[in-house]
């Protein structure tokens, strides 16, 4: 039985805590505030993560470290540099293999579908950060420092997503939905679940080291065909969908810095936004859950 630390109890950080713990494994999910799902194989840290004296301490023994911290994101800058900065200290310090929880962010604008080995090629500083975590544990290995490996997803399907936080209850309730961007531009979306069993299986795979894997994910849906396929499985009515016009979401960023903060990443959602995750299909055999059993669990998500 393998001890895991994982920092961070959102969506994904608490369904890779979950997995481990039915596989048998001893969690550590750490917390400010010691939150997280209860089960006897978790146990909840409450601790300040960008203190790495303390991360350290938690981590000692460990065999991997996951980084699933997931700060607001107007607060990107001034949040994620001390805590990147205790992660690869407590990585170095213990030994435990780094594992990151990252997005598609830093690639910028790719024409034709986004391949793990691409370039980080984003040109905004926003964009571009967590790349820039990325290269810093890269550069942490090749010194000889840690062992290191991230895991990057489209959008998630079940929590944190356009799915869960605009349109499903809308949905559900049977009424319009109305969403934040184009309807009918095709779009990768990931399940938790499987970002989830991509982080425990590099964690412990010597294979994946050093490099970006993306999360097993379904063939791209447009907007009103995530819909349309939603309504359809949880036997709610016709899903009735209509786009925001840019200028009101533009407008509503003047009293939300969250809103605003997003206007940069709005291109992922008006070109082509598809990602291809077959290396990781075919390097560790992982399929992505099958669409109609995620979005099941997103409406159970949302019911409950």
């Amino acid at each position: 039985m393998a001890k895991h630390v994982i920092v961070g109890a959102g969506a994904v950080g608490s369904a890779a805590a979950l997995l481990l713990a039915e596989r048998g494994e001893q969690v550590r999910l750490v917390t400010r505030h010691g939150s997280g799902p209860v089960d006897p194989g978790i146990e909840l840290v409450a601790a300040d993560a960008t203190d790495a004296g303390r991360l350290t301490e938690i981590t000692a023994g460990a065999a991997a470290l996951y980084n699933c911290a997931s700060p607001l994101y107007h607060q990107w800058f001034t949040d994620w540099p001390p805590l990147a900065a205790a992660f690869l200290t407590a990585a170095e310090r213990t030994g435990a293999v780094l594992v990151a929880m990252s997005n598609l962010y830093g690639y910028g604008l790719v024409d034709g579908p986004i391949r793990p080995q691409l370039p980080t090629a984003a040109a905004h500083p926003k964009l571009r950060l967590r790349a820039e975590m990325w290269e810093d544990m890269l550069a942490a290995q090749h010194a000889g420092r840690i062992r290191a490996v991230e895991v990057r997803a489209s959008d998630y399907i079940e929590a944190n997503s356009i799915l869960s936080t605009v349109i499903g209850k809308a949905v559900l309730a049977g009424r319009r939905a109305y969403a934040p961007g184009p309807l009918d531009v095709q779009h990768s979306w990931t399940s938790i679940h499987d970002c989830a069993r991509t982080l425990v299986t590099v964690a412990a795979d010597e294979r994946a080291y050093g490099q970006v894997w993306f999360a097993p994910t379904n063939p791209p849906l447009t907007i009103r065909q995530l819909a349309t396929r939603f309504a359809r499985v949880t036997g709610a009515p016709e899903a009735r969908v209509t786009s925001i016009p840019y200028p009101v979401v533009w407008a509503s960023g003047l009293f939300s810095p969250l809103i605003r903060e997003l206007r940069t990443t709005r291109y992922q959602f008006t070109r082509p936004f598809v990602i291809d995750a077959s290396a990781t299909t075919e390097a560790f055999g992982l399929l992505p859950t099958p669409l109609d059993e995620a979005l099941l669990d997103a409406a159970a998500r949302l019911r409950g």
